[in-house]
């Protein structure tokens, strides 16, 4: 287990940390504002109060309708904020996570990273995920208080929108590949795999090489390359897909700066 001051060590919630901090074009990213995670279906009472001290306001569930219903997320009994998503199914494969459905016919490591980075190329895409990525900018756009944005695992669904969030508001390339990798450490990353292979293998049935469910619970720079290389490829630059697929004009990230960023 590897310790990270971004990092909020929990015991039923993974993938817990700040993505703020980072220098950026206008200055840095305010700390204690951007939380992304996994799930909070597991979440522990201790957990609950650790989330609630850190006063978020917006939670941003991108997860589908059905993975929602499968597991609801666990709320604080004094939360009184918003929960943000568009309806309808974020994966393909409805209740499963965009992981899961990446697993389908995966028996080796290469396997594994051929379905991922295939998975990457339709995430920026997906309707009811962009519904959701969408609400979250104008989120972030309108409101000052701290935000959480998660899917099931918090690393894939999560990992895009992050990574859209820096690179809009100019974080080196470098921290926010870094930010990205930190789900390989991030907190007890061997629990958070297990219980990932266990839901994999369930509910495809196939026999899977050890090293190849780790592809499929981990992130690697290849898969959020492909996402980023794809959103170029159909609108030249990432800045004009915000604006023409997620909304976010010249106004609104400047609107996102004012409310994230400290000179």
């Amino acid at each position: 287990m590897m310790t990270d001051t971004r990092v909020l060590g929990m015991a039923g919630i993974h993938n817990f940390r700040d993505y703020g901090g980072y220098a950026a074009r206008a200055g840095s990213i305010r700390s204690g504002l951007l939380w992304r995670s996994g799930q909070h279906s597991e979440a522990s009472v201790a957990d609950l109060d650790l989330v609630h001290d850190l006063n978020i306001a917006t939670v941003v569930d991108l997860r589908g309708d059905s993975e929602r219903r499968a597991n609801p997320c666990l709320r604080h009994p004094d939360f009184a904020g918003k929960v943000l998503f568009h309806p309808g199914e974020t994966a393909s494969a409805a209740g499963r996570a965009a992981h899961e459905e990446a697993a389908r016919n995966v028996k080796t490591v290469d396997d594994a990273r051929a379905a991922m980075q295939s998975l990457y190329q339709t995430l920026p895409f997906r309707p009811v995920l962009v519904g959701t990525y969408r609400l979250y900018m104008k989120a972030l756009a309108e409101r000052q208080d701290a935000s959480l944005l998660h899917c099931l695992a918090g690393k894939d669904r999560t990992g895009v929108a992050a990574a859209l969030v820096h690179h809009l508001l100019g974080v080196h390339p470098d921290d926010i590949m870094s930010d990205y990798l930190l789900t390989n450490t991030a907190g007890n990353a061997e629990a958070r795999i297990e219980a990932g292979a266990r839901h994999v293998r369930e509910g495809f049935g196939v026999a899977m090489d050890d090293a190849a469910v780790r592809v499929l619970m981990g992130v690697e720079a290849p898969f959020l390359e492909t996402a980023f290389a794809t959103i170029r490829e159909h609108h030249g630059t990432v800045e004009a897909y915000a604006a023409e697929v997620l909304g976010v004009t010249p106004p609104v990230l400047a609107a996102i700066e004012r409310n994230l960023i400290e000179g």
